[in-house]
């Protein structure tokens, strides 16, 4: 929504041929009362927009006409959404109520009206535009027509942007980058994740947009000829094996590219995938779809080179989102690599369209539960966390993994092991010891690949590690994790990072003015040379054991090299006092062997019995403690 009062002027029956032209496209799907409705909306929203201007001195009626007309033609919407469309701004900006709406169009058009209407507060959870998005998400609940509506206000915003103050631009295409091309994307509308995400780029970074515009105009003349050579012969090799299906060539927008050049630290010239050709056939239903592409993939790897391991075959498992088609790799004649996509007229228009195409109730009732399910992961206290967990589960692209069972697991694209565990059991994420990628162990902070077959190990004694919250990319295994250490005991204490006692170590304590104590030993440099200077800071302290509670030490040992001295090392520490080894390093020169251990222990008395006992072991000269954490 932008208005002013400008004063450049639209000529009337301009507004009119445009709005004429919508219903005349429309009454061919429309019945006469729905045309009525539709044409009775249109007349309120003039009637209550007149005299109003926007940023650009436009009437501002132009506005909820274009994006009726995006709902209808581009999304190819019903109805009631169209209404809601031509009044999406009504309640917001004129004193007509949502109960006018309801008595003159009904119950659904105002409901669709009343969740795109920005609810006005004394005071916001956090801001105005946090709580606008969570309005929008919440009525998926209900319907996806609604978002759909705020998606067209928003497409058709950003692209009468310029008329804008900068910082208003910034402001709009910073809220379209963060939140609404992601959404898009998630609702599997490409063509409107990438439009919205451009738009964004032009206007948040003006500069870099038009030199990339530039370059690629250059790219597309200078390969003119050479892929208009390749389509050519694609086309005569289907044609002679009775293959009707026709070829476009698609470049990729600025904003991709820009991405894809920061991804892979390179320049304009050496990035990867600058654009594709679609190869587009009609097929009368599913496996037909599978029977045909698989014919194409056949005729042309048998005139052309296949790159290895560029096959992803996105039919038998689509994306997220929904999309689907077969892509892969071809040798050119110049030596380059060219990007296939093999898709049916079906898979391109639902490629457009996303969850608005094929509205069966069954199928979109599956694609509102997932869409349901994913908010319910994120939904967690923090609004920001919140918000930045909407965005990253609905971005980018994604893979798919399998367990060891061949059930399909869909995760995003830089997933570890760790994301596949929480995805597939909250519980085999906290006690993940290890994985089996492809059968080949490894760690749990492995990223997946594509079609990886995955296997978590687990142990009931497992607990998870402060550093997986640095590596998990799903907002699942985030959840899972904060609650998991927020349920954790803490210490009442912060413990010295120069001497890092121990319970049963000497210590003493130091209360800063927030009342927190800082724990040292009592002979460490940095607490004598506080107690001299901020004494009536000291308060006295026990620091007593507590088996919830484990710290990491270190012992180093000194002593003849001999057989099996290493091994009654280890024994003292596991099989004795039952603790874990953490690292162990060793070297031996001239028989003298010097080795460390890392483990941890509850108290310095467990320590002390440790060092008592590795320096009974026969051989061992010398055997101390340090305190490392």
């Amino acid at each position: 929504m932008m208005k002013n009062n400008g004063n450049m002027e639209v000529n009337a029956d301009t507004l009119d041929q445009s709005v004429q032209r919508l219903f005349s496209n429309l009454e061919s799907r429309m019945s006469p009362e729905n045309m009525k409705r539709i044409v009775a909306a249109y007349q309120l929203a003039k009637e209550a927009h007149k005299g109003q201007k926007r940023k650009s001195g436009e009437p501002y009626i132009i506005h909820p006409i274009a994006v009726a007309r995006i709902v209808a033609e581009e999304f190819e919407l019903g109805a009631n959404p169209i209404m809601a469309a031509f009044l999406h701004d009504v309640v917001e900006d004129t004193p007509y109520t949502l109960d006018d709406i309801r008595e003159r169009f009904g119950d659904d058009v105002a409901f669709l009206v009343g969740v795109v209407t920005k609810q006005k507060k004394a005071e916001y959870d956090q801001s105005q535009q946090i709580d606008n998005y969570r309005q929008i998400l919440a009525s998926v609940r209900f319907d996806v027509r609604a978002i759909l509506i705020k998606l067209a206000d928003r497409l058709h915003n950003m692209r009468t942007l310029e008329s804008m103050r900068p910082d208003k631009q910034m402001k709009i295409a910073g809220e379209t980058d963060y939140f609404y091309a992601p959404l898009a994307n998630r609702l599997g509308m490409y063509h409107v994740k990438t439009e919205l995400e451009n738009l964004s780029f032009r206007f948040r970074c003006p500069r870099e947009y038009y030199l990339l515009e530039g370059l690629i105009e250059k790219e597309k003349i200078a390969n003119e000829d050479r892929i208009n050579t390749f389509l050519r012969k694609m086309e005569a090799f289907l044609t002679e094996n009775h293959i009707q299906a026709r070829t476009e060539i698609r470049y990729r927008m600025s904003y991709n590219i820009w991405r894809k050049m920061n991804s892979m630290e390179c320049d304009f010239q050496h990035v990867d995938g600058k654009h594709y050709v679609r190869i587009i056939y009609e097929a009368a239903d599913v496996q037909e779809e599978k029977k045909i592409s698989l014919q194409i993939y056949s005729v042309l790897t048998d005139h052309f080179k296949e790159k290895p391991g560029s096959v992803s075959n996105y039919i038998n498992a689509p994306k997220e989102n929904g999309y689907q088609s077969f892509h892969l790799k071809l040798l050119c004649e110049n030596g380059s690599w060219e990007e296939i996509h093999i898709s049916s007229e079906r898979m391109v228009r639902n490629s457009r369209l996303g969850c608005a195409a094929e509205r069966t109730e069954s199928n979109l009732k599956a694609w509102l539960d997932k869409f349901k399910s994913v908010l319910q992961d994120v939904a967690y206290n923090n609004e920001m966390d919140y918000m930045d967990g909407v965005t990253s589960s609905f971005y980018n692209d994604d893979i798919m993994v399998f367990t060891t069972e061949g059930k399909g697991i869909i995760l995003p694209k830089g997933a570890t092991a760790l994301d596949f565990a929480y995805e597939v059991d909250g519980q085999a994420g906290d006690q993940a010891m290890y994985a089996r990628i492809n059968g080949k162990l490894s760690s749990v902070k492995t990223e997946l690949h594509r079609g990886d077959c995955v296997e978590i190990g687990t142990d009931v004694q497992s607990k998870p590690d402060k550093e997986w919250l640095d590596c998990v990319k799903t907002y699942k295994a985030k959840r899972y994790l904060r609650q998991f250490f927020h349920d954790q005991p803490v210490l009442k204490y912060i413990r010295c990072t120069c001497c890092h006692p121990l319970p049963g170590d000497e210590v003493i304590g130091f209360k800063d003015e927030n009342g927190k104590i800082t724990l040292h030993t009592r002979n460490c440099a940095a607490a004598i040379r506080q107690a001299s200077r901020q004494g009536d800071s000291i308060v006295a302290v026990s620091f007593e054991a507590d088996n919830r509670f484990l710290y990491p030490v270190r012992i180093q040992i000194r002593g003849v090299d001999r057989y099996h001295i290493l091994s009654d090392v280890v024994e003292c520490i596991t099989d004795k006092l039952r603790l874990s080894i953490d690292c162990l390093h060793t070297e031996t020169i001239d028989r003298i062997v010097e080795c460390y251990v890392d483990f941890k222990v509850h108290s310095r008395n467990e320590l002390d019995n440790v060092i008592t006992l590795i320096g009974s072991i026969e051989g061992v000269d010398e055997a101390y403690g340090i305190n490392i954490g």
